[in-house]
């Protein structure tokens, strides 16, 4: 059965691939977005299609679409740490009142609501690897604590929507997720690796690298969500690789996958970009693995060979 699924922050990177699935699935597709981390390159190939539409909108202010909807999918956010510090507010603000609007939309359309968490919601674990009925290690005033509070607060939210409104919820904790169409300047260690190595740069890890790390590709992180959107799983689910490795061990693999001419230098981090910074970071995937029949599937050399060379065309044509 074709479904009309709402995406909030579907010009970003991972909502359009998520539009790019449920299109080709035969489902209908409101994108929406106010382009703050999303950008209109990601959805240019869906110009014209005859089930996909595009609206420029901030989801933290009232959300009306007059056509029906059966499922509205949650990604409006400021996940990278370049985004949330250097705009908290709108950052708490997505995550409460625009998760607040979006769950009033599917209220009012009878839709399944389905939220985009993280792992961040385990702050600094204290438990390895992280399994969904850990409650956290989060420092509520610290700088990460926009971006972790406003992704607890939603998800105390969705709940709550579930529990008293009678929503049909579904909640997904992302892990580490990487592959085309991120933005170069995200900040993230993916795109830092990959766009100082293209650009013949020293490969700057922060610190000795020991923390670590669990890299999903996107196209698997997609399959996850939509497993999910067809389960009758209300609780938080995990979805991410269980590959763990250093930040050193990711590092040298961007170094070899790019032909390995830059240098990789250790440098210690002057701003608060690393402050609460989890020093490890593994999911577990055992929930997903039997409730959804998932688990990645994409090796890292093949994902990350994907996503260098998206950046290498990125590079060029901004060269051009």
């Amino acid at each position: 059965m074709s479904l009309r699924i709402l995406i909030t922050g579907g010009a970003g990177f991972i909502g359009s691939h998520l539009a790019d699935r449920l299109l080709g699935e035969g489902n209908s597709v409101l994108a929406i977005d106010n382009l703050a981390t999303g950008h209109v390159r990601n959805i240019e190939h869906l110009a014209g299609h005859e089930r996909f539409r595009f609206i420029k909108h901030d989801v933290t202010e009232f959300i009306y679409v007059e056509d029906k909807i059966d499922v509205v999918l949650h990604l409006a956010s400021l996940p990278s740490p370049v985004d949330y510090l250097r705009k908290p507010i709108p950052t708490l603000k997505v995550g409460a009142l625009g998760t607040h609007k979006a769950l009033g939309l599917a209220r009012d359309k009878g839709a399944r609501f389905m939220l985009a968490s993280t792992s961040e919601v385990y702050g600094d674990p204290l438990v390895h690897p992280q399994p969904e009925t850990y409650w956290g290690n989060v420092n509520p005033v610290g700088p990460r604590g926009v971006y972790d509070e406003s992704k607890r607060f939603a998800e105390a939210l969705t709940m709550a929507y579930h529990r008293y409104h009678a929503v049909d919820t579904r909640i997904f904790r992302i892990f580490n997720t990487y592959g085309p169409r991120m933005r170069a300047d995200d900040g993230r260690v993916v795109t830092n690796f990959i766009a100082q190595a293209l650009r013949g740069e020293p490969i700057t890890v922060y610190d000795d690298g020991q923390r670590t790390r669990s890299f999903c590709y996107v196209s698997d992180l997609v399959d996850g969500i939509i497993r999910l959107m067809h389960s009758t799983e209300v609780d938080p689910v995990n979805l991410g690789n269980a590959a763990e490795m250093t930040i050193m061990e990711f590092a040298d693999t961007v170094h070899r996958l790019t032909g390995g001419r830059s240098e990789i230098t250790h440098v210690v981090p002057t701003d608060e970009r690393t402050k609460d910074d989890p020093q490890v970071r593994q999911p577990d995937i055992t929930r997903a693995r039997k409730i959804l029949g998932w688990e990645p599937q994409v090796s890292l050399d093949e994902g990350l060979g994907r996503t260098i060379e998206y950046f290498r065309q990125l590079f060029a044509r901004e060269a051009a």
